[in-house]
């Protein structure tokens, strides 16, 4: 700003700032109430030849056509402090052209926001009462319903502020596409300011309220609750949330237990429905030495039908959080673990459906890399930091010999397939929501699973397998449970929803673990 008010000459020019530096205090304030002196009067008492006078040039002076381009070409939230400059550039700053480009640019309005005129509503107002003040809540969010966890992803649509939450597809299809409905809009249909409505329920838009409690945290309230009963009673609602969470009727399932897991989550989100707490997360970063891209893939989780599970990379560990979660393993939970130092190498085709083969195989991947980690040599530490120089660094590629790397190599990104694809299939006995799994897969890797009983009760890590079949897919083989898990990449696009730093997205995993340990 103070460019600006040198332009526009109403504030002190470079040169008066120098002056004021080499003069004490009392002669620089005796100094701001005298006019400036013309440095090519300085330069003749000093002697020097007069130089040819350069020709003053303000802001003031420009067209207020040429103004409004040069103003809507700045950030919108440095516009209020230009409107102080002077009394020109507040009227210039009430121009609509200037605030449709912000909306445009800094949230991709890309209605045709002459219409809000019909309404009296303009740009400046889209801007400065919805977008600016609501941008705290645009990316992404986990709900805290308990260990159910969820994900909503707030984004601007059109001329509204909406919050989808996001669902996974119907159990056990895990390749189609995420399911979602709106909780919340916020619009700006007079001038007074934006209106928040809920959208739970099957009656309509309805009253709501928002409170940002803090910063990566608001909540959101409705003010209307009758809106989300429905005629038939307790019993309609829950038909009407099982055809819509399960894509089927409870007489569709046979299992008793996961008859009752199904009631069970009713009852309790159906407690959140009125009041809800988010939290805000980010993506995973990505580096050019992961295995494959990081980010939302949805899993197989027997009983408990499909769940949203976030992969990351931490240095030679691959992680799965749940960002939504069940009973025994609630959201934030790290899942799956993966070493990606310590490659299994599958048993020969004649021997893969022998489930004590592949047990074998594992179990003694686990010993090895337990006695590394009892000789200080742990490769795959949980802080994803490298082992200290001239320290051990475990098997590398799955050879039997156990061939270092060389010093200063990723580990990741040495774990390269040496084969397009080798045969995959199941093991007898292990069961499988999705049958429909890959029959080939790039390679394997040591990893362990959590498991807990009902209510995250002696929770506990067991060795299993972790598959990756292409670019968007993975598996994971639970020894202990004799069960498979198929997950799914998430191919949403999202805004906003973008890490600050490595440290920042550390921290949140940390925050969303720490809430449901």
């Amino acid at each position: 700003m103070a460019v600006c008010a040198r332009l526009c000459g109403v504030g002190p020019s470079r040169g008066c700032r120098r002056r004021q530096h080499r003069r004490g205090p009392a002669e620089a304030a005796s100094a701001d109430s005298e006019p400036d002196t013309d440095p090519e009067e300085e330069r003749i008492e000093a002697g020097a030849a007069p130089g040819p006078s350069a020709p003053r040039c303000s802001l003031l002076e420009l067209p207020p056509e040429l103004l409004v381009e040069i103003f809507a070409s700045l950030p919108g939230t440095d516009l209020p402090s230009l409107a102080q400059v002077c009394t020109k550039f507040r009227r210039i700053l009430h121009t609509d052209t200037i605030w449709r480009r912000r909306c445009r640019e800094e949230y991709g309005v890309c209605e045709n926001l002459r219409k809000l005129e019909i309404t009296g509503v303009s740009c400046r107002d889209v801007y400065a009462k919805l977008l600016h003040r609501y941008r705290h809540i645009l990316g992404l969010w986990q709900p805290d319903i308990g260990p159910y966890g969820g994900l909503l992803n707030v984004v601007v649509d059109g001329l509204f502020i909406i919050g989808w939450m996001y669902l996974p597809p119907h159990d056990p299809h895990v390749d189609d596409p995420m399911r979602f409905k709106p909780l919340f809009r916020i619009h700006l249909m007079e001038r007074k300011s934006a209106t928040v409505e809920c959208m739970y329920g099957h009656k309509g838009p309805h009253h709501g309220h928002i409170q940002i409690v803090k910063k990566d945290e608001f909540s959101t309230k409705c003010n209307q609750t009758d809106h989300h009963r429905m005629s038939g009673g307790r019993q309609e609602e829950f038909r009407t949330w099982l055809r819509e969470e399960w894509g089927r009727t409870l007489e569709d399932i046979f299992h008793e237990h996961m008859q009752e897991l199904i009631l069970m989550k009713f009852i309790y989100t159906s407690q959140y429905d009125n009041c809800l707490t988010y939290r805000r997360i980010y993506l995973p970063p990505s580096h050019p030495d992961d295995l494959i891209k990081p980010g939302l893939f949805k899993g197989t989780y027997g009983s408990h039908g499909l769940e949203i599970v976030m992969l990351s990379f931490h240095g030679r560990r691959a992680r799965g959080t749940k960002i939504t979660g069940d009973p025994n393993i609630p959201a934030g939970q790290q899942t799956v673990e993966v070493d990606l130092r310590h490659r299994i190498q599958l048993p020969e085709a004649e021997n893969l459906r022998n489930f004590n083969e592949l047990s074998r195989v594992v179990l003694e991947v686990r010993e090895q890399q337990e006695g590394e980690q009892e000789d200080g040599q742990d490769p795959a530490s949980p802080t994803g930091e490298p082992p200290a120089k001239g320290a051990a660094a475990g098997p590398a590629e799955g050879t039997a010999e156990g061939h270092q790397e060389p010093e200063g190599s990723s580990g990741a990104a040495a774990q390269q397939p040496t084969e397009p694809g080798q045969p995959f299939v199941l093991p007898v006995g292990v069961s499988s929501r999705n049958e429909d799994y890959p029959r080939t897969c790039r390679m394997c890797f040591y990893g362990t699973g959590l498991i807990a009983g009902h209510g995250f009760t002696s929770p506990e890590r067991t060795p299993g397998v972790f598959i990756l079949f292409d670019d968007d897919r993975f598996g994971f083989i639970w020894l202990e449970l004799k069960s498979f898990s198929l997950y799914s990449r998430v191919k949403a696009a999202f805004q906003n929803a973008d890490a600050p730093s490595p440290q920042a997205f550390d921290e949140m995993l940390k925050n969303i673990q720490s809430l449901t340990s």
